[in-house]
C-alpha cells in the first residue's frame, strides 16, 4: 500500500467519511476548533498576504529589492538576514569573516536599518523578520526606524520569528542557553503587548525542522511542542495567557505532496485550538487560533533542470493555500543553485498572483472540507502527532527532549532515509534521479559584491567614532543589570541601540551575563 510522506497509509479508494467525523471536530469557518480556518471568509473577502523573503548584500541593495517587490503587489515583507546578523555578530568580528551580506542582509546598528527601510511605508505593510537569537534587538531597531520616520508604534504590523528553540533542534543560529532564551522570549511578549500591540511576536516554526528532514507529523508535532514550552514560559514570568496568546503564529512548510499538506494545516488548527482552551484555560478565540505563513520546500527544489522547480513551487502554494495558510512565500526556482534573480523573484511572486486572482480556489473557504481522503487524512494526522508529542512530554517536555537530542534524533533518522529512497530511485525527484538531460542550459546567478564586508567595517568605524561612546557603555551596563535582575532587558536594549549601539555589542553584553550555548554533543 503507498504511504503519505509521514509513513501512514493511503489507499487508492475512499469510499467513505472516517467514522471520527464529526461537525463538532470539523466546525464552522472562523469558530472552534478552526478545522475549517480560522476566518469566516477566507479568502473569499481577500486573499492572504503575500510576502517575498528577500534580504542579501548590504541594506541598500535589499532596500532597492524591497520596492520593486513592493511595486509588483507585494502586501508583505519579509527580510533576510546574514549569518553573522542572526548570530549576534558584527560584521567586523573575526568569526563573521567570509559570511557577510551572503544569505541575507548585514545590519549592524540603526544606521543601517534606517538605509534597510528609507521610503518603504512602515505604517502601510506588514514586515516579517526571520530573526531568532538576536530578535529583541532586530525588533527594537525596526521600532526606532519607524519613530524616526513619524510612525508610532501601535501602527506597526509584522512579526518576528524569535523561535529559538528550533535553533537547538534543527537549524544551529543560537546564542544563549534555553533558560535565559525563554526568558528573553517572555520579556518580547510584555514589551510588545504594552508596546507594540499589532506586532507577531513568535513565529513558531516547523519549516526549518521540515527542511533539515522531518516528516509532516515530526513538523506539527515538534512546533507544537515548542509553542506549549514557550506559553508555559510566558506563564511562569508573570503572563496571562489571553495577554499574549492572540499575537503567537506559526511558519510551516508546504511540500508537493498536497493532499497531506491539506489534512496537516486542518489537524495542527485542530490540536492547537484543544491545547490552548483545555490545557491552558485560553477564554480569547484568538488565543486559540493557530494562523501560519507558509513557505513553499526548498529542500525540494533541485539545481538540476532549475526551472521545474517553477511547477513544484506552483503545487506547493496552492497546497498552502487549500490549507488556509495567512501569509505566504513562494520560493524562487533558482534558489537551490543561488540567490535568486529579480526575474526569478518577481515569477515567485506571480505564481501567488496567478493562484489568488485566475484560479476559482479563492471563492469558496476550505475547498476539501467533506473529502473522504482529506478528512480521513486529518484524523489520522492529529492521532500520529499527539501520539508524537506526548512521546516529547514523557521527557518532561520540549526543553529537556531538546538536551536529550530526542527531537534532532528523531529528524535525523527521517532525513537519512529520504536521502537513501532518493538515491536508489525508490523515490523519484524529477531531473534529479529520472527524467534526466545531458546537458544543463547556462544559467547566471546573482552574485553578492565581494567588497561588502569592508564597506560594512567602514561604516562600523564610522560610527564608533562618531557617537557617545560613554553613553552606549552606560546603557550597556544597564541592559546588563536588568539581564542579571528580573527587569525586563529590552527597555534598556532599546536605549542602547537608540544610543547606536550595535546588534554585535548587544549580543555580547548579554553573553557576558548569560553565556553561550553549547551542544552536549559538542563536548
Amino acid at each position: 500500500m503507498a504511504e503519505t510522506e509521514s509513513g501512514l497509509p493511503i489507499q487508492a479508494v475512499y469510499d467513505d467519511l472516517p467514522s471520527s467525523f464529526s461537525q463538532d471536530a470539523l466546525g464552522e469557518p472562523g469558530q472552534y476548533p478552526f478545522t475549517r480556518g480560522v476566518y469566516p471568509s477566507m479568502y473569499t473577502g481577500r486573499p492572504w498576504t503575500m510576502r517575498q523573503y528577500a534580504g542579501f548584500g548590504t541594506a541598500a541593495e535589499s532596500n532597492a529589492r524591497y520596492k520593486e517587490l513592493v511595486a509588483n503587489g507585494t502586501g508583505g515583507l519579509s527580510v533576510a538576514f546574514d549569518l553573522p546578523t542572526q548570530m549576534g555578530y558584527d560584521s567586523d568580528a573575526p568569526l563573521a569573516h567570509g559570511e557577510v551580506g551572503k544569505v541575507g542582509v548585514a545590519i549592524d546598528s540603526l544606521d543601517d536599518m534606517q538605509v534597510l527601510f528609507d521610503g518603504l511605508p512602515l505604517d502601510q505593510v506588514s514586515t516579517s523578520m526571520t530573526i531568532n537569537a538576536p530578535a529583541s534587538t532586530l525588533l527594537l531597531l525596526y521600532q526606532l526606524t519607524a519613530q524616526a520616520q513619524g510612525i508610532p508604534a501601535d501602527k506597526l504590523t509584522g512579526t518576528i520569528q524569535n523561535d529559538v528553540l528550533k535553533e537547538y533542534i534543527a537549524r544551529g543560529t543560537y546564542i544563549y542557553p534555553p533558560a535565559q532564551s525563554l526568558r528573553l522570549i517572555s520579556d518580547i511578549f510584555a514589551y510588545c503587548h504594552k508596546e507594540i500591540p499589532r506586532w507577531n511576536t513568535i513565529s513558531i516554526s516547523g519549516y526549518h525542522m521540515a527542511e533539515a528532514g522531518a516528516t509532516p507529523v515530526q513538523e506539527v508535532a515538534f512546533t507544537l511542542a515548542n509553542a506549549i514550552a514557550y506559553v508555559r514560559a510566558a506563564q511562569a514570568a508573570g503572563l496571562h495567557v489571553d495577554d499574549f496568546a492572540p499575537r503567537l503564529s506559526f511558519f510551516f512548510v508546504a511540500r508537493t505532496t498536497l493532499l497531506e499538506e491539506v489534512a496537516k494545516f486542518r489537524a495542527a488548527r485542530r490540536i492547537w485550538a484543544r491545547i490552548m482552551r483545555d490545557d491552558f484555560g485560553a477564554k480569547n478565540p484568538k488565543s486559540q487560533m493557530l494562523r501560519f505563513h507558509t513557505q513553499t520546500a526548498g529542500v525540494q527544489l533541485t539545481a538540476q533542470q532549475p526551472e521545474v522547480n517553477l511547477v513544484r513551487v506552483a503545487l506547493q502554494g496552492l497546497g498552502a493555500v487549500l490549507g488556509g495558510t495567512q501569509s505566504l512565500h513562494t520560493n524562487s526556482y533558482d534558489e537551490a543553485i543561488a540567490l535568486p534573480t529579480a526575474k526569478a523573484a518577481r515569477l515567485a511572486l506571480r505564481t501567488q498572483q496567478v493562484i489568488a486572482y485566475e484560479t476559482d480556489v479563492t471563492k469558496t473557504v476550505d475547498p476539501f472540507a467533506g473529502s473522504y481522503v482529506v478528512e480521513a487524512l486529518t484524523d489520522e494526522l492529529e492521532e500520529a502527532v499527539l501520539d508524537l508529542m506526548k512521546q516529547v512530554e514523557d521527557r518532561g517536555g520540549a526543553v529537556p527532549a531538546i538536551e536529550e537530542g530526542f527531537q534532532k534524533s528523531e529528524i535525523e533518522k527521517t532525513a537519512y532515509e529520504t536521502a537513501l529512497q532518493i538515491d536508489s530511485g525508490e523515490r523519484v525527484v524529477v531531473g534529479q534521479n529520472k527524467f534526466t538531460i545531458d546537458a544543463e542550459e547556462p544559467y547566471e546567478p546573482l552574485r553578492v559584491d565581494p567588497t561588502i564586508e569592508a564597506q560594512q567595517s567602514e561604516r562600523l568605524d564610522h560610527l564608533r567614532q562618531s557617537r557617545d561612546n560613554a553613553a552606549v557603555e552606560q546603557h550597556l551596563a544597564a541592559l546588563q543589570k536588568a539581564a542579571t535582575g528580573t527587569d525586563n532587558v529590552l527597555l534598556p536594549m532599546r536605549d542602547a541601540l537608540a544610543a547606536r549601539a550595535t546588534g554585535g555589542e548587544v549580543a555580547d553584553a548579554l553573553r557576558e551575563v548569560w553565556g553561550s550555548y553549547v551542544p552536549r554533543d559538542s563536548f
